[in-house]
């Protein structure tokens, strides 16, 4: 989590339709709101398409070292569990967010998407035995 929401931070979210094409997007709004949960808005673009078709997204976030195993950062795999296109919640949510980014960047935000974390793995994750085949 505090990898996740430490700020300034950016990222990318990649999902993919139901036809499995696959998109990735820079977001820097996503938060946790605790250890199994991730709250993202969204504007009218291809990874709420996608989300509207298929659950299954993965967040990345990379701190660039000296060399790739020096590479600090985390994959989250989540699945969506429910998209608010209006209501008490995304109007909360974009009122929030008017107050870091402004109204006209928050009235972008057309849908408050709550996902649950179903994997966490590292930035670098070479599984075992990557040693002997290098």
């Amino acid at each position: 989590m505090e990898c996740f929401n430490r700020q300034p931070r950016i990222g990318t979210i990649s999902s993919a339709g139901k036809d499995g094409k696959v998109d990735v997007a820079v977001f820097g709004s996503p938060h946790m709101t605790d250890e199994k949960t991730v709250v993202l808005g969204s504007g009218e673009n291809r990874t709420l398409a996608n989300l509207r078709e298929n659950p299954h997204a993965v967040y990345i976030i990379m701190e660039p070292g000296r060399g790739l195993m020096d590479g600090k950062g985390v994959r989250v795999y989540m699945t969506l569990k429910d998209l608010a296109a209006s209501g008490p919640a995304l109007d909360g949510y974009v009122a929030q967010l008017a107050t870091v980014v402004g109204e006209a960047a928050a009235s972008m935000i057309k849908a408050l998407a709550t996902f649950e974390v179903t994997e966490v793995r590292p930035i670098v994750d070479m599984g075992q035995g990557w040693e002997q085949s290098i």
